[in-house]
Order: C-alpha cells, then sequence, then structure tokens
C-alpha cells in the first residue's frame, strides 16, 4: 500500500506548487541508489532496540558488529549489490518482488489483496445494478483509453524535490497483467491483451462470461455495453445453482491452486477458458447482496461493505463468484455495495486508487443523464459462456476450497473507525507532518494495548526512481518508545516534557520518512544483501537467520496510508501475520477514517479494542499538543 509520501500531484494540476518545467521528460528516471552499509546497519540496531530483550538485542549487536567488519560477509555482499547496481535498472525490484508477493504460498484473499469500497449505491432493480455496472465499465476503459494514448499526465513529486516526475510503470502495468499460480513461486505474466480487441471477464451467480469492450480499437458505448450485461445475467440465471465453483479454486494456497490449475488445463476447453481469463484486461462481479445480520433497515454499515470487498462475505455468499488472481475486480452488488479487490503484486494502492476516482467521476458526470448514449454501431461479439470439464479431482479440490476460505472469513476481525474529531489540518496547525503523527499514535496505541513495542510496516513510496515501488518506514524507535512509556504514566513527568518528547519522536520519524523515501531505507537493502548471498553461492549470515532477523520481519503492526477524494470510498486489507493488525487509514481534512483488522484466532488481538484505543490516542495527543502550545505558567508569587 501507500502512504502519505505518495501524495503526489498530476502535471499542471496545480500550478502554484508544480515546477516541473524544471525536469526533462525524455530523460529516463535516477536509479534506486544503494544505501551504505554502516548507515543501514546502524539504523537497524536502532529500530530493534525497542522491540528486543536486551540479551537478544546485545546477541544481535554482536552478529551486526561481525557483519560490518572490513573485508567481512557485509563488504563482500555490499560491493556485489553495487556490481548489480551498474548492470539493471532498479537493484531490489526483483528480489523484493518475489519476497514480498510472488513466494508467499498464501492464499490471496485475506493476507495479500486488498478491498476498496465505494461510495455506497441504492439499486431497487437489477436494471439499475446493470446501469451502474455499465457506467463503471465505461469509466475505467474511459481511464484506459488515457494510458492506451499515452496522455496519462505523470504523476509529480510534491515532497523533496518537488515537480520530479514519478515512475508510472505501475499505471501502465493495471490492464496487461496477470499473477498466475505455481507451485514454490508465482508468475507475473505481463503484456496481455488482445490487440485491439480488449475482453473482460463478468462473473455472475458464480458463471464466467467473456465480454468484447473493444473492437478494432474501438471501445464500446454505454449501450452496448448495457445490452451485454443484460444478456449476461440472463444467461446466469439459466444455470443459476448448478454452476460449477471454480472462482472458489482462486482463494487457496498458491501450491494448491497451482495444482488444481495444472489439472484444468489438461482439458482443451478448460485451457482456453483460462487462456479467455487471463488475457481479460479485468474482471467484473454483479454479485446478489451482502449477509443479511450486517444489514440494518435502511443502510449497510462500513465495515459489511469492506468485507464484501475483501473477500465475498463467504462461500454461501459472493466469495465463489470471484477471481482473486486477476489485477483488478470490480464488484457491483444487488443491494448497492460497490467496489473492488486487487492483486497487489503488480500496482500500489495510490495507483489503483487514481484509476478508480477517475472512473467514480465519470459514473457521477453520467448519472444525470436521461437516456444512454446512441450505440456507436460497431459490431461486437455476444458476450461467450466460459465452459468447464470438470473433473473428480477438481471436484475433491473445490470441496476443499470452500470450508478453506471460509475458514479464513470467520476468521478476520474488522472495525472501521470514522473518527471525526480532527484530521490532518490539526498535526499541521501544530508544525506537524500528518502521517507521522498518526504513525506515533498507533505506536501509542500498541503500547497501551500489549505493552511493548513490535515491528511494524508503513510503506513508503520510491517511485521516484527507475521502475520504483517502495521500502519501509519503520516508526517504532527508541524515541517513540520513550514517549508511549511518558504518555501512560510510566515516567513521572510534566505535560511540558511529554510534548518536548513528541517533538523528537515525530521528528525523528520525519527523517526516517524523508531518508527512505529518497532511497536510504534499510528493508530493501537488507533484502538485497541476503539474496545477494544466495546467488553468489556463499552460506547466508547470520544476520538473517538469527532470531531477531526474523522478529524484525514479523510485522505485527502493518500500516499505510492511502489517501481518497472523499471519505466514503476507502481501502481495507488483512494483517500480514496471525497475531498482528492490518491499519489502513485515510486522513481527511477534519476526519480520520482508518480501518484495523485481525483475526479472531490470535486471543492477544481485537479489532475493535484496538480502534477505541486508537481514537483515544489521537485525543489525548491533541490535548497535549494543545497544552504543549500554551505559554508556560508564571512562577507562584512570594
Amino acid at each position: 500500500m501507500d502512504t502519505v509520501n505518495n501524495d503526489h500531484q498530476r502535471n499542471g494540476s496545480n500550478k502554484e506548487h508544480d515546477d516541473s518545467t524544471e525536469w526533462d521528460l525524455s530523460k529516463s528516471l535516477p536509479k534506486l541508489p544503494v544505501p551504505s552499509l554502516q548507515s543501514t546497519l546502524n539504523k537497524y540496531l536502532t529500530v530493534m532496540k525497542p522491540v528486543l530483550s536486551p540479551p537478544l538485542f546485545a546477541k544481535m549487536s554482536y552478529i551486526v558488529d561481525q557483519f560490518r567488519q572490513d573485508g567481512g560477509e557485509g563488504e563482500v555482499l555490499q560491493n556485489y549489490l553495487l556490481k548489480v547496481y551498474e548492470e539493471t535498472d532498479n537493484w531490489a525490484n526483483k528480489w523484493w518482488l518475489d519476497d514480498m508477493y510472488l513466494k508467499i504460498r498464501l492464499p490471496l484473499p485475506v493476507n495479500s489483496n486488498p478491498g476498496i469500497i465505494f461510495p455506497k449505491q441504492r439499486f431497487t432493480n437489477q436494471r439499475q445494478q446493470i446501469r451502474y455496472a455499465s457506467q463503471l465499465v465505461c469509466g475505467v476503459l474511459d481511464y484506459k483509453s488515457m494510458i492506451d494514448s499515452h496522455t496519462l499526465p505523470v504523476d509529480r513529486v510534491s515532497y523533496k524535490e518537488k515537480g520530479q516526475p514519478m515512475c508510472m510503470r505501475q499505471h501502465y502495468d493495471m490492464f496487461t497483467s496477470y499473477r498466475a499460480p505455481g507451485v514454490v513461486k508465482d508468475v507475473q505474466m505481463k503484456g496481455l491483451g488482445n490487440r485491439g480487441h480488449d475482453v473482460i471477464t463478468v462473473l455472475c451467480k458464480n458463471q464466467m462470461f467473456a465480454m468484447e469492450v473493444t473492437s478494432n480499437s474501438a471501445t464500446a458505448s454505454y449501450e452496448k455495453i448495457y445490452q451485454q450485461l443484460e444478456l449476461i445475467t440472463k444467461l446466469a440465471d439459466v444455470d443459476a445453482g448448478n454452476a460449477p465453483s471454480i472462482g472458489v479454486l482462486t482463494s487457496q494456497s498458491r501450491d494448491r491452486w497451482a495444482e488444481s490449475r495444472i489439472t484444468l488445463q489438461k482439458d482443451p476447453s478448460n485451457r482456453e477458458s483460462l487462456e479467455l481469463i487471463e488475457q481479460s484486461i479485468f474482471i467484473l462481479c454483479l454479485d446478489d447482496g451482502t449477509v443479511p445480520r450486517y444489514e440494518s433497515s435502511k443502510k449497510l454499515d462500513d465495515t459489511a461493505l469492506a468485507l464484501h470487498m475483501l473477500h465475498g462475505q463467504g462461500t454461501n455468499v459472493n466469495t465463489c463468484n470471484r477471481w482473486f488472481d486477476a489485477t483488478m475486480q470490480f464488484v457491483v452488488a444487488a443491494n448497492g455495495s460497490c467496489g473492488m479487490n486487487y492483486e497487489h503484486s503488480v500496482a500500489e494502492g495510490i495507483a489503483v486508487v487514481q484509476m478508480v476516482d477517475h472512473a467514480l467521476r465519470y459514473v457521477e458526470s453520467t448519472q444525470t443523464e436521461k437516456s444512454p448514449p446512441v450505440s456507436n454501431g460497431l459490431e461486437f461479439s455476444i458476450p461467450r459462456k466460459l465452459t468447464w470439464n470438470i473433473s473428480t479431482n477438481t471436484l475433491k479440490a473445490i470441496d476443499v476450497a470452500i470450508p478453506n476460505i471460509d475458514k479464513i472469513i470467520d476468521d478476520l476481525d474488522m472495525s472501521v473507525l470514522h473518527f471525526e474529531y480532527f484530521g490532518r489540518e490539526f498535526p499541521k496547525s501544530q508544525g506537524m507532518s500528518p502521517d507521522s503523527f498518526i504513525q506515533l499514535a498507533l505506536q501509542l496505541t500498541y503500547y497501551k494495548i500489549h505493552g511493548t513495542l513490535v515491528s511494524t510496516y508503513e510503506s513508503a513510496s520510491i517511485r521516484r526512481f527507475r521502475y520504483g515501488r517502495v521500502d519501509n518506514i519503520r516508526a517504532n524507535s527508541p524515541l517513540a518508545l520513550e514517549w508511549a512509556k511518558a504518555m501512560i504514566g510510566e515516567a513521572e513527568i510534566t505535560d511540558e516534557e511529554k510534548f518536548s518528547l513528541l517533538q523528537k519522536a515525530l521528528r525523528w520519524q520525519m527523517d526516517n520518512l524523508t531518508e527512505t523515501i529518497l532511497g536510504q531505507g534499510i528493508d530493501c537493502h537488507l533484502l538485497g544483501l541476503k539474496e545477494s548471498a544466495f546467488e553468489l553461492g556463499q552460506p547466508v549470515p547470520e544476520l538473517f537467520t538469527h532470531e531477531s532477523y526474523k522478529i524484525a520481519n514479523h510485522f505485527k503492526l502493518s500500516t499505510s496510508q492511502v489517501p481518497t477524494s472523499r471519505k466514503d470510498f476507502f481501502v481495507c486489507y488483512g494483517p500480514v501475520v496471525p497475531d498482528g493488525y492490518g491499519v489502513c487509514y485515510n486522513p481527511g481534512r477534519d476526519n480520520i477514517l482508518a480501518c484495523v483488522t485481525s483475526f479472531n484466532s490470535c486471543d492477544d488481538t481485537d479489532s475493535n479494542f484496538f480502534s477505541f484505543t486508537l481514537e483515544s490516542s489521537l485525543l489525548q495527543m491533541r490535548e497535549l499538543c494543545l497544552k504543549g502550545a500554551l505559554p508556560a505558567s508564571p512562577p507562584p508569587s512570594s
């Protein structure tokens, strides 16, 4: 996901702050630098001290000192990294992509794929559902047309070296990429498409239909799309309840799904159906409603909407009406619950949110039209239902997949916090970074509940570099720990002293943020050093086999800021470890929305309690800031 560090501007969208004329777009972006070995190791020690026991930290310090010696393991691996830097466009990308996504064997829903929640719609009949879905498809295709014509404005950096172009690779890969399951490691397929005959896959009542949306590079009109979607719903009704739940196989562990896919590919009809899905530019899911127990008489709550987009709410509801490998999977449900589920390996949240924002604005601009646009007269193939020849082994795999994904869904605990007391403008008024302010609130919240700090992940954009994706900002600093202890009364100090500690912790966090987005983060560097040992055929250094490294990469607090244009349009995702939290937050001008997730199977975590405590932490911090801004009281008169 993305943080405030990705807060960027489009070319020419902000004249006051846009100094894009200083940048030559014909030149390649700079390469991601390789940080110095000593700097990374020093930062590594700093962020690990608050989360390790004193004996474990002492052992880690000794290992680091051995690793950093002149002529030692660290120097050899660093020199190899510098060689890789010279020979590649981005030395970190392949290792990062494998480590973060392609080698992870967990199922994609909840564990990897985020959900995006669109503003709630009100449909009174199926025709309105199809109308909205048609407008949404048109909006997405309108965005794709800018990509195809290379007219999509270049994103620009808005913090440090303002106006610098950002890498646009994620935008250009969204419609042409697919994550195929593999045994041991997945494959990221790129360059997909049908050369002027784009197809989307529509899922309806657990059935799949290939629907042409571009013919000879001309895009279908709203009327054509509506007609095709209407036909699909009628065709789906014929076999409703009888279609095999093929889509649920994509919810399995990657190894299991890879084996099932190999079995399916042995049949020519199945192989053709799989190819059509994998070549699709995106997926559209026409869903039923949400689970009734989540509904009130008038509206759905945000938790129900988020769960619907994150996993479909169970195989007895909409989870079988999904294809989780697809990069983009839009959902339009009969009860007005709308959004998307996307596969994360291709793009970060900010790129996907930009596309969604464009599509939603397109929909809103066309909803007032009294009649649909006139057909453009082009001929489009009628939707084609995908057929499957199901073997006994595949039926068994489906029978295993259904309870497996339902167990994951039942285990997920989600809470959506709407914090209405203040938003990003308050920390700004105090001369503080809103993102760093919220990160410290999360550290305080975790400490209040668990009495310790833990390894924290906050994604930081490195898109100012060639093919850059993200590195990690770790908020678990010694200064954050000292301040958190003071805030709960473990240190007897005044409010002025607490405020001073807060300011120090914020400055550290902001400095860490700045260094990371400028290519001096530690996580990609440490991963590169470890992978370099493998490539050189050397034993993996103890630095990466010691317990401290496992703790460093066990992110009990996985966080991201993903800003959106409105508070009824937001993002959520699951925890990345069984005993952790996932926190996706969006600070508005005068409010903060946070989606908190954890697992019910962990007795130590509770999403609602975390949300409640986060709210109290934010209020406590505001009170402290207001006290700290007051002039000191005069000494009492004698």
